[in-house]
């Protein structure tokens, strides 16, 4: 019975040393290893691509947003562009009319109601280009510049005298610009070489 016990107690003590592993840890599979990291490579790559895409699609909605508000604004700026056009024909009667009556109202034949006539339609083209310019449209003033195409329309060559060749020399239509924009192009006479 003695000896029974000390069996007992030796491999009681034996099998605490050589006893199972702690509950909480698994064997270890190689395999399984290799696959959790080849899921969080995979995951990872995912992660890459739709942070990618996020930006990518964040940077399209900024242009569209710039775009349309950029479009809103030029359609604010420009909405009144075919109406300047009718309106800058009708400033264009106006200063005939008025140069017409300055010269029937000269000196030579002082008419008090043709005098009167001048001052009323000077009165009235000076409103309607201060209304213009209020609204952005401007009138071009070209002559003694040089020649910008998109600016000026040729209609003749007149001989460089005093001009630089390429310079507007005279003017036959005033041009008009909305905000920079030109809205009808001055129709001018540019200096070339005199040719013998």
């Amino acid at each position: 019975s003695p000896c029974a016990f000390s069996t007992a107690a030796q491999q009681r003590s034996t099998g605490d040393e050589c006893g199972p592993e702690e509950p909480g840890e698994e064997p270890k599979h190689p395999l399984c290893d290799c696959a959790l990291e080849h899921k969080a490579i995979k995951l990872e790559e995912q992660v890459r691509d739709l942070t990618e895409r996020y930006r990518k699609a964040l940077a399209d909605s900024e242009n569209v947003r710039r775009r349309t508000q950029k479009f809103v604004e030029d359609a604010k700026l420009f909405g009144i562009q075919s109406f300047c056009r009718d309106l800058v024909e009708v400033a264009d009667i106006l200063e005939k009319t008025a140069e017409s009556a300055a010269g029937h109202a000269g000196p030579s034949e002082p008419n008090p109601t043709l005098s009167k006539i001048y001052e009323g339609l000077s009165l009235l083209e000076a409103k309607l280009q201060s209304v213009f310019a209020k609204h952005g449209l401007h009138k071009m003033n070209p002559v003694g510049g040089r020649y910008d195409p998109y600016d000026h329309e040729i209609i003749c060559h007149v001989p460089a005298e005093g001009l630089q060749p390429g310079t507007v020399a005279l003017v036959t239509q005033d041009g008009y610009k909305l905000h920079g924009r030109t809205i009808r192009h001055a129709l001018v006479g540019v200096a070339v070489e005199a040719q013998e």
